[in-house]
């Protein structure tokens, strides 16, 4: 009988043993390895492109450096002026008498009667106008509440207008949004396309200060404002 028990007891050993030894070992897991982060992309910053300064020479007349003229009794003399300046050595000084029915125009650019005036930083052909948003320009306000257009000339001779009015003390920048110039109404050039549609490449800027109106203005920095 006790022989019985002890062989059982074996046995029973035996098959714990061979029930251990059965079970697989779990294989270490691999180490997880991230991917390394791709580089950052630098992307440039917009900034804006000058168009004029208005340094060197500042002179109206047929071999001057801007398109300037009057008619029906208005007057306007121009010139540099280097005590009020935003920028550089002076700025441009426009010395208006407007009168009723008259009117006055200081311009700089290309495919003027002054060939002289074409005197910006960049030609129009080089420049990537599919880039700006806006012509800006930096006006000296003198709190007359003059009204001042902004004319600008396109690839068909069209102008197109935007209005500004002197109602500031001091500098300010003004900045004129490209799709919110409208046609002039009043005036064009016999040869323009007048299709209402800005053309690229602009060719060049005005400033016309509208009657009744007398005083001084000063502009500085003319310049192209990137697009957001």
């Amino acid at each position: 009988m006790k022989r019985s028990i002890c062989l059982g007891m074996i046995f029973l050993f035996g098959l714990a043993g061979i029930g251990c030894a059965q079970q697989p070992t779990a294989a270490p897991e691999a180490p997880q390895v991230s991917e390394p982060a791709a580089p950052a992309v630098e992307v440039p910053a917009k900034t804006v492109l000058v168009l004029d300064d208005f340094e060197g020479e500042v002179a109206a007349g047929p071999q001057g450096t801007v398109d300037a003229g009057t008619g029906n009794g208005s007057s306007l003399v121009v010139s540099g002026d280097k005590e009020i300046r935003q920028s550089g050595e002076q700025s441009l000084k426009l010395e208006y008498d407007a009168v009723a029915g008259g009117y006055m125009w200081a311009a700089r650019g290309y495919g003027l009667d002054v060939k002289t005036a074409a005197r910006w930083l960049k030609a129009p052909e080089d420049i990537k106008w599919e880039d700006y948003g806006a012509i800006s320009f930096y006006m000296f306000g003198s709190g007359t509440g003059a009204q001042m257009a902004f004319d600008i000339k396109d690839a068909g001779k069209e102008m197109f207008r935007f209005m500004v009015k002197d109602d500031f003390a001091g500098w300010k920048l003004i900045v004129c949004p490209l799709d919110q110039f409208f046609p002039r109404g009043d005036w064009q050039p016999q040869d323009a396309n007048a299709n209402a549609t800005l053309d690229f490449p602009v060719r060049s800027f005005q400033f016309e200060v509208i009657a009744v109106a007398k005083g001084a203005l000063r502009i500085d920095r003319v310049a192209l404002e990137p697009l957001n």
